[in-house]
């Protein structure tokens, strides 16, 4: 927070009752309607400038915002209109007295203060699941970080002139007590030494922090004596301190201190030179690179006929379909007579698409390509919905290996998440990254094909850092048979984070390890809204949005440590069952999403696997409920502790195609779990045209914006535009219409003249098809966020404006919603496209573009590639052991460079680290286009996804029976408006074409 001139704290002596540090907008809003007085009023950090802050008052049911601004010399002054000379204070406190009179220029005078609840930190921790070291994450402060010359006493100790007047006290009167003693033959003074332990008391806590920052700097820069630092600072921080004990005891810290702080300044320009030194390694020539042959595989199908057509045929026809990865080639092969068969061989090149069928879950269509311009659709029938994915998945090897498009255009990626339980691993954790053991696995035909990226998230994990990189460098190594690069940097106690580009695709990863105990639900929600927030992760230019909202796919994996609420004799009887579906619906974390509290909009795959937590060590076969602690006996019911979800972007393709846990890995009382998903990227566009003309620019037009935002204040709001289309962020004007039907909600709107028009950056129809569109609505008076969305542009493309309406969120919250109409004018010279076999258009690329800085949080390190780092912890959420690994195995341009841009960085307790590989199947690669699988998915394109209950609840669950669906069928499914009706017509007719052809 800025100081105050003069070095004086903003906040005075102490922090005041009605100072409510970093609380929400939406949250002080609320504390306001329940004061109810006209008058009312409280003080937060604003939250969209840092050291400023927002009193905020209650006036008719109204809250009325003013930003409180430090200047040049840390005065605070309230913002004012142009040429009024704002009046400027040393302290928060001094400011709100002068506004505590009469006609000082608010709304209202200050009258009542709201004061904020402290809430006692509850010490009855559950440590009984094995983390015993490892207390809560408490709610994180914004504030509570102060930068230098700032000075805010944490309790009632003297601050800068303690000791001189302890001293004092201590001449004029406890001096001569301690005189009288060494008289009498005393060989220690207790007053001099309370006097001391008083005064340096504050002095401790500093002084352990700042070792705690110099403990990660030597972790980094002196990986040799890290580990006897590590123990000297936890030696002295851990003694029980009184008396002599505590004076001794800071002055070793102290003498720990001026050693490290003499040294690391060396040792880390020893290491950055040495990084500097470096020459980028560059990777060895594909001829000289191997990887796994895969054998053709063969797959027993029957073809999918309608009734009419069996009659002819007679019965069901069985098939065989052959893939051959290696050749290229897919042979259709059908028992004729006897031993006699008919085939017929496509190559990589004949087939178009794939079509999933939603309903019938081992149902497939596929797409061959018969004459020019022409194509055929058969449909089979496989053994089960495994054996299709095998098949898809093959089949996208297949096109991947033999394209001849540079990049690709959808990757694999595997991700996993352990809680280690703070014991080494087993030798083999094989079945881990082969997705083997319970829930939804991977077919055996495709369990060791490699992947594109495999990401790893551990807690608890005491294993060495360099002997748990190279045991997953070599277990890897054992699976691709592919030699890895890899990268690794360091993190912090809490949760990590990791994002970085592919092509033109953002990604994010973060792994978290939440508070435990059954009763803790409010405590984990609570944490995972501070890492939203607080974790500084992706593109800097969107820091108004929360990191749900900045990456085109977002992972979220780790020990989430939400549990069941059921009695445990009920949870066994289930799980002896097999029945999972009960269980579910008591699970906290279903319960608490259910309610929009955490992960709003994060999907989760079904889980069909037992619960992951607590069983008995070295068995899977007993959950070890029970455990006699101190405090009593404490209760850990089986539950599904470990999760993976993610977030992606409206009109993005993402299929789970495996969620489950290991059966064989026993040495925690924690399964590890797994997933993997097919996720399309984009290309990172370069223009063959060139930039347009501008006769040839493409323009992105709006008609109208409606919002509706959760709000007591009655402000003018503004729109702020972002997106990697735009040069730069773009503004609207403020609303020129506002209405309210509650006094908690606010309806304001902008008109075509309010709204600017946006010019992309390029104006090719394939580049505007994969953009995505970020928007902001803010307030006049605060310039704070009341809620923010993401809308593609897919749908918006064309010469008539398209509706969109999605929800607002802010600070992980819904907020509101907003609705508008907008399209995207291209011109017809740029209008060129070609299909994703998945659905979405694709094109050749120069390159990869990548020239970002990767943020290491401790040290900023410029390297070749775009890939970003960053953490977000406590320092009292210790030994919470986290790690993230990836694999990047398919990318036709060089990766090499990024291995040697970094120095080799370890952390015993938390550590990130990025393997990738190099051209896995050569320079060329292309993507299946999977069809819109299911109604939902075709509805969540057009934008319409609020009518798939609708049309389910109907019987309408099959995209191929919809295109008999009727005006009146829509609207018993709940479609009234007719220009959605519309909309979903004409979008069946061109698909019911696209078929035909």
């Amino acid at each position: 927070m800025a100081g105050g001139g003069g070095g004086v704290s903003p906040l005075g002596p102490s922090p005041p009752m009605w100072y409510h540090r970093d609380l929400s907008r939406a949250a002080a809003e609320e504390l306001l309607a329940r004061a109810g007085r006209d008058g009312s009023f409280l003080v937060r950090d604003s939250e969209s400038v840092n050291g400023a802050y927002a009193l905020c008052v209650l006036f008719q049911k109204h809250v009325h915002t003013y930003r409180i601004l430090p200047d040049d010399e840390g005065f605070l002054a309230v913002q004012t209109s142009q040429g009024v000379q704002p009046k400027r204070f040393k302290t928060l406190p001094e400011l709100v007295s002068l506004y505590l009179q009469p006609s000082q220029g608010l709304v209202t005078t200050l009258l009542y203060p709201v004061d904020r609840e402290e809430t006692a930190v509850s010490d009855d921790r559950d440590y009984s699941d094995g983390e015993d070291e490892k207390p809560p994450l408490p709610p994180r402060s914004a504030s509570t970080s102060t930068p230098p010359g700032t000075d805010t006493p944490t309790d009632s100790i003297p601050a800068a002139n303690g000791l001189s007047t302890i001293s004092h006290e201590y001449l004029k009167g406890s001096y001569a007590l301690d005189l009288e003693a060494v008289k009498q033959g005393a060989c220690s003074l207790p007053h001099l030494n309370k006097t001391l332990v008083a005064s340096c008391k504050r002095l401790n806590g500093e002084v352990d922090k700042v070792l705690s920052g110099l403990e990660i700097l030597s972790k980094v820069f002196d990986q040799q004596s890290a580990f006897m630092v590590s123990k000297m600072i936890q030696q002295v921080q851990s003694v029980n301190q009184g008396g002599d004990q505590e004076l001794e005891n800071l002055v070793t810290k102290l003498a720990i201190l001026k050693d490290l702080l003499s040294s690391i300044e060396k040792k880390a320009l020893k290491a950055l030179q040495d990084m500097s030194l470096s020459s980028p390694c560059s990777p060895p020539p594909l001829s000289m690179r191997h990887s796994k042959a895969i054998p053709v595989q063969a797959f027993e199908v029957k073809l999918d006929v309608y009734l009419a057509e069996l009659t002819k045929i007679g019965k069901s026809q069985k098939y065989t379909l052959s893939v051959d990865v290696e050749g290229g080639r897919l042979v259709v092969m059908k028992k004729v007579k006897d031993s006699q068969e008919d085939w017929t061989t496509f190559t990589h090149d004949k087939i178009r698409q794939l079509i999933k069928s939603q309903r019938v879950q081992n149902k497939l269509g596929i797409v061959f390509e018969k004459e020019k311009d022409k194509s055929q659709r058969k449909d089979f029938i496989f053994a089960s919905a495994k054996k299709r994915e095998a098949f898809c998945q093959l089949l996208q090897l297949m096109k991947n290996k033999h394209s001849n498009q540079d990049e690709p255009d959808m990757i694999s990626i595997f991700i996993g998440t352990w809680n280690m339980g703070s014991v080494p691993s087993p030798k083999s954790v094989a079945s881990w990254v082969l997705c083997r053991g319970l829930g939804k696995t991977l077919d055996e035909m495709t369990v060791t094909i490699p992947h594109d990226l495999y990401v790893f998230g551990t807690q608890e994990n005491s294993v060495c850092e360099r002997e748990w990189v190279e045991s997953l460098r070599c277990m890897l190594k054992d699976q691709t048979e592919l030699d890895l690069n890899m990268f690794f940097s360091p993190g912090n106690k809490g949760a990590v984070g990791v994002s970085f580009m592919f092509n033109g695709t953002s990604f994010g990863f973060v792994n978290c390890h939440l508070t435990s105990g059954n009763e803790k639900i409010a405590r984990r929600n609570q944490n995972y809204l501070d890492i939203l927030r607080l974790l500084s992760l992706g593109d800097k230019q969107l820091s108004s949005f929360d990191i749900s909202l900045r990456f085109t796919h977002l992972f979220w994996l780790g020990d989430l440590n939400y549990r069941l609420d059921m009695d445990i004799q009920e949870i066994l009887n289930y799980i002896n069952r097999k029945e999972f579906d009960p269980l579910l619906k008591v699970d906290q974390l279903n319960l608490e999403r259910e309610k929009n509290k955490v992960f709003l909009r994060f999907a989760e795959e079904e889980i069909s696997f037992p619960p992951t937590y607590r069983y008995e060590r070295g068995s899977r076969d007993t959950y070890v409920w029970q455990k006699q602690k101190a405090t009593g006996m404490r209760t850990n019911v089986p539950s599904w502790c470990d999760r993976i979800l993610w977030k992606s972007y409206p009109e993005t393709h993402i299929v789970c195609n495996s969620y489950g846990c290991t059966d064989d890995i026993v040495t925690s009382d924690h399964s590890p779990v797994f997933a993997t998903f097919e996720v399309g990227v984009t290309s990172q566009f370069v223009s063959k045209k060139g930039l347009p003309k501008s006769s040839e620019q493409a323009y992105i037009e709006f008609e109208s914006i409606e919002a509706i935002v959760k709000t007591a204040s009655r402000t003018k709001f503004f729109i702020e535009f972002y997106s990697t289309c735009l040069e730069e962020f773009k503004k609207s004007y403020e609303n020129d219409s506002q209405s309210s039907d509650n006094v908690n909600f606010l309806r304001v709107g902008w008109s075509n003249k309010q709204l600017t028009t946006l010019k992309p950056l390029l104006s090719e129809i394939e580049y505007l098809q994969d953009q995505h569109l970020l928007l902001t609505v803010k307030s006049l008076d605060g310039y704070e966020s009341y809620g923010e969305c993401v809308l593609a542009l897919k749908s918006m493309i064309g010469s008539t404006a398209q509706q969109f309406h999605t929800y607002l969120s802010h600070r992980g919250e819904e907020t509101g919603n907003i609705r508008g109409s907008m399209r995207v004018r291209v011109p017809s010279e740029r209008m060129g496209t070609r299909e994703r076999l998945y659905g979405k258009s694709v094109v050749n690329s120069a390159g990869l573009i990548w020239n970002v800085t990767c943020d290491l949080g401790l040290c900023h390190l410029f390297v070749n590639q775009s890939l970003s780092v960053s953490f977000c912890g406590d320092e009292i959420w210790s030994l919470v052991t986290l790690h993230i690994f990836a694999v990047l195995c398919r990318c036709r341009h060089s990766l090499g460079q990024l291995e040697s841009c970094l120095p080799q960085l370890f952390l015993l307790n938390l550590s990130i680290y990025i393997f990738y590989v190099q051209a896995l199947w050569g320079s060329s690669s292309s993507s299946l286009s999977v069809g819109e699988s299911s109604v939902g998915e075709w509805l969540q394109r057009l934008g319409l996804e609020r009518y798939e209950q609708g049309l389910l609840h109907n019987g309408w669950d099959d995209l191929e029976f919809l295109s008999d669906i009727t005006e009146e069928d829509l609207e018993e499914a709940g479609v009234f408006d007719p220009a959605h009706k519309q909309i979903l017509l004409e979008s069946l007719r061109q698909q019911q074409q696209q078929q035909q052809k």
